[in-house]
């Protein structure tokens, strides 16, 4: 796989970090960490740990947010929030669908997210309630 996108957003300089497998593409900018995941793939716990593990690594002690820009059409697994909700430096959620904000996945996943948990029409609203989040942490 070449990933060849250097930023998601127009006022934000290049990712400070990239990671990918069969599964998805995480982009890492900062603290904010933008992911997209393959064509007819499935995000769960199981697929997925293995970069959560490498990510958290990466971003040490910092508090993040998490965008999920779902450009592709895949599965998740709802209950797997179960784990991001017990990652203390996981401070919200963001999802950037084409769907219409009545979007039933969307309403599903929220009743398992614990965490901030929004749907926004863009990267750039996502990214810019991502930074609003991170400034009102403690």
């Amino acid at each position: 796989m070449s990933v060849t996108i250097t930023s998601h957003f127009s006022d934000v300089r290049d990712t400070t970090y990239i990671m990918e497998n069969e599964i998805l593409t995480a982009y890492f900018y900062d603290n904010i960490v933008v992911v997209e995941v393959n064509e007819g793939k499935t995000l769960s716990y199981k697929t997925a740990f293995t970069l959560l593990v490498k990510g958290l690594t990466h971003l040490r002690n910092k508090p993040w947010v998490y965008i999920s820009h779902r450009v592709n059409s895949y599965s998740v697994q709802p209950t797997d929030y179960k784990y991001l909700n017990k990652v203390p430096t996981l401070k919200g959620i963001a999802v950037v669908s084409p769907q219409s904000q009545e979007d039933p996945t969307f309403s599903l996943e929220s009743t398992f997210c614990k965490k901030p948990f929004v749907k926004k029409a863009t990267l750039e609203d996502a990214y810019r309630w991502a930074v609003e989040l991170l400034d009102n942490t403690d």
